[in-house]
């Protein structure tokens, strides 16, 4: 029975997946507006200011569609009038966000600054999704591929990333020290993070199983055919 919920589990996220795909394939015959506030690369292995950018020589981008396919999911929207977006409601509702709050993150106003924000850059996951969107100010946010190599993801202004559950990120300021994002969740907010290794959570094998799995099933497929 237990396996019988967690196939179901993996098979919902996997369609939602596809679903995305579709959406993100359709706007491919023209430039992609999310890019302008959206920017993603591979990392260097340097131990400099984590502010920094850390690009790799010669740089790596890594496109949206490519974040898609580790199930990290993103929009452009309109940060001026969140209230009255009727992309954002749109969002909310097909996903079922229904608790909002609001977090401003600078050395100013965020509360034992230096304490949360070392937090923040500790490789972690959460066993529900991580929405943000950022209504001010930029920040980053690193995902691990499924080589384990670090992919950096500026977000700006206008700019919402959902990270899937299971999925090891952390996040940073950037160089301008200040971001203001809403974050949304499904019911009431958890915000408990599992530091590495936490590979045991039902959360983290699911993420393996929809999105690293899969594609070495895929790569394994296409090298018999």
């Amino acid at each position: 029975m237990v396996s019988s919920t967690k196939d179901s589990e993996t098979a919902h996220v996997a369609f939602e997946f596809k679903w995305y795909l579709k959406f993100c394939f359709a706007s491919m015959n023209y430039e992609d507006p999310r890019e302008e506030v959206l920017q993603a690369w591979y990392m260097d292995d340097s131990n400099e200011d984590q502010r920094l950018p850390h690009h790799k020589e010669p740089k790596e981008f890594v496109s949206l569609d490519q974040l898609a396919e580790l199930g990290v999911l993103s929009w452009r929207l309109d940060a001026d009038n969140p209230e009255t977006d009727p992309e954002l409601k749109k969002i909310r509702e097909e996903r079922g966000y229904t608790y909002m709050d609001v977090c401003e993150v600078c050395p100013e106003k965020l509360p034992n600054y230096e304490e949360k924000i070392k937090s923040f850059f500790e490789e972690h996951l959460h066993t529900d999704e991580e929405i943000r969107y950022c209504v001010a100010g930029s920040g980053y946010f690193d995902v691990r591929d499924r080589n384990d190599a670090w992919i950096r993801v500026w977000v700006k202004k206008g700019g919402m990333i959902i990270l899937p559950a299971g999925i090891y990120h952390r996040f940073t300021l950037d160089e301008s020290n200040y971001i203001k994002a809403l974050r949304f969740f499904v019911g009431e907010p958890v915000w408990t993070p599992y530091n590495r290794p936490h590979d045991h959570l039902p959360a983290r094998e699911q993420y393996v199983q929809a999105f690293v799995e899969r594609d070495v099933a895929n790569h394994t497929i296409d090298a018999a055919a």
